[in-house]
């Protein structure tokens, strides 16, 4: 595999400490799995979800859904519901039952069992950008198509770091790989650069098939055990308004039968694909997100789902779709409210318009992570990497919104709300008293080292000592640190054997054409 980015570099990945060791590029804080105690925000009354639950059953029970596969049309009629053409109703107290099978909690094992992810109740998990066909670094200073080497070296990112919990789709698109064969080069690099959590694209049969029979040999599994708990998801979206395509049904319906995870995420845009209430958008993407769920847990009761938001508003005077805004906060806490109305984890996004790792981006992108943590989201979608809507990946914005997915984990933890009597210090406050200071007391210097965060590329110096330091801008620290990490990445460990028998399988599949496409 001359091509093969995973053999060109040593690389950096395994869960670290918070201080500097051999080869790791950064002080970062330990993996840990972050526990959201924070009481939601909660914007509905009880008779607003009330209200958005009775429209979206209403949806369901008189618009209906387009469902355009045909395997989900036959499963309809067997479950009773009303099927006309592609047209599918479905009865409230039917969707109720359905949803009364699904799990409030599950958990993913991937090939690590020490990065075993938790899903549901008050954990929260961050993942890497997933999907934008482009890339922009400070070095290129423009953007430009993906390429598998760029795709790798996010992969790198998204294993380094251990406040990103899971390994989303492509962390961009490698266009310079053909579409018959592309799955099976990034999954590849995926398998052997990472060890946490994979996603799998619902997008045509054999991309699905591939993608669980690749993450079944990485792990070293039976089909049996395989299937015996989830190993690893995949997240679709609705066609908004009132749609669910062909392929994405078909991958849903594959990985529920093999014992794996899905989360369905309608991407409604108030003004463009759904109303321009806010209300009306939550509903709609309820009704759409409520459909597929009942339909895969009717298959499968007891199958594991997460349901998804992705509501947002659109810029009325050029249709571009914004994020971070208010209207978004907002519809990203109404859906956290209607997830625990109907007992499903959920999953949101840390997201942004802006088109290069600026101020815009980070208080766009802040404004939709605290979002997610005032919702009780479960699963953080984009985390980290995310520029111009999704159209690009960029490694410099992926270090800064690691930077803040850091504080927000820190923010969680029992430490820095802890009330013990040394917590509360009166031997301290009694010794320094009205004139003294902090800094030299025994007190302090028990603590100090892990007293607050410490910051991966903010600078807290004053102006004058951050000019004479070279008067370096966020971004750019970013980049010095982007380069840091991936000149020192070391892979995980994987067995020689279980590489070797994964090169076997792409070669094969790649042998026999990959998946078919149009061109």
């Amino acid at each position: 595999m001359a091509d093969d980015p995973t053999r060109k570099k040593r690389s950096g990945g395994r869960a670290g400490n918070s201080t500097r060791r051999g080869h790791e590029a950064i002080a970062q804080m330990p993996w840990r799995i972050p526990v959201n105690t924070d009481r939601p925000t909660e914007p509905l009354e009880p008779e607003g979800v009330a209200a958005i639950h009775d429209g979206a059953m209403r949806i369901l029970e008189e618009i209906g859904i387009e469902f355009l596969n045909t395997e989900a049309l036959d499963l309809f009629r067997a479950a009773g519901c009303r099927v006309d053409g592609t047209n599918v109703r479905m009865g409230r107290d039917w969707v109720m039952e359905m949803l009364r099978h699904a799990p409030a909690q599950f958990t993913i094992t991937p090939r690590n069992p020490d990065r075993i992810l938790p899903i549901g109740g008050k954990h929260i998990l961050f993942g890497n950008v997933s999907s934008p066909p482009n890339y922009y670094d400070l070095e290129l200073g423009k953007k430009v198509s993906g390429t598998r080497a760029q795709c790798a070296d996010l992969l790198r990112l998204t294993q380094y770091f251990n406040c990103i919990h899971f390994a989303g789709g492509y962390p961009v698109e490698p266009v310079d790989i053909h579409p018959s064969v592309r799955h099976l080069d990034v999954l590849f690099d995926k398998m052997v650069l990472t060890d946490k959590v994979a996603h799998c694209y619902s997008l045509g049969v054999e991309r699905v098939e591939d993608a669980m029979e690749m993450v079944r040999i990485a792990g070293g599994l039976s089909e049996e055990a395989f299937q015996a708990t989830p190993r690893m998801y995949t997240n679709i979206n609705s066609t908004s308004p009132l749609k669910h395509d062909v392929p994405m049904i078909d991958g849903c319906l594959r990985m529920i039968r093999r014992g794996q995870a899905v989360i369905v995420t309608p991407f409604t845009l108030a003004g463009a694909m759904a109303p321009v209430t806010m209300a009306g958008a939550v509903t709609l993407s309820i009704a759409e997100a409520l459909s597929a769920i009942a339909l895969f847990q009717y298959v499968r009761p007891g199958c594991p789902c997460v349901i998804g938001t992705f509501t947002s508003n659109v810029d009325m005077k050029s249709g571009a779709p914004a994020f971070g805004t208010p209207e978004y906060m907002r519809a990203t806490q109404m859906t956290g409210q209607m997830a625990r109305f109907y007992g499903l984890p959920l999953r949101a996004s840390g997201v942004c318009a802006a088109n290069v790792p600026d101020g815009q981006a980070m208080w766009e992108t802040s404004n939709s992570l605290w979002s997610a943590v005032q919702s009780g989201t479960n699963m953080v979608y984009h985390a980290a990497g995310w520029l111009e809507g999704g159209l690009i990946a960029c490694p410099e914005k992926f270090i800064m919104d690691c930077e803040l997915v850091q504080m927000i984990q820190r923010y969680m933890e029992p430490a820095v709300v802890a009330v013990t009597p040394d917590d509360i210090a009166l031997d301290a406050i009694r010794e320094v008293g009205p004139s003294g200071h902090y800094f030299g007391i025994q007190h302090t210097q028990d603590r100090y080292t892990q007293a607050f965060y410490q910051p991966i590329v903010s600078d807290w110096r004053n102006f004058e000592a951050w000019e004479v330091a070279g008067g370096v801008w966020t971004s750019e620290r970013a980049h010095r640190v982007f380069k840091e990490i991936i000149a020192s990445f070391e892979p995980p460990p994987m067995d020689v054997a279980v590489r070797e028998a994964l090169e076997t399988f792409v070669a094969r599949r790649k042998a026999e054409g990959g998946a078919p496409t149009d061109f």
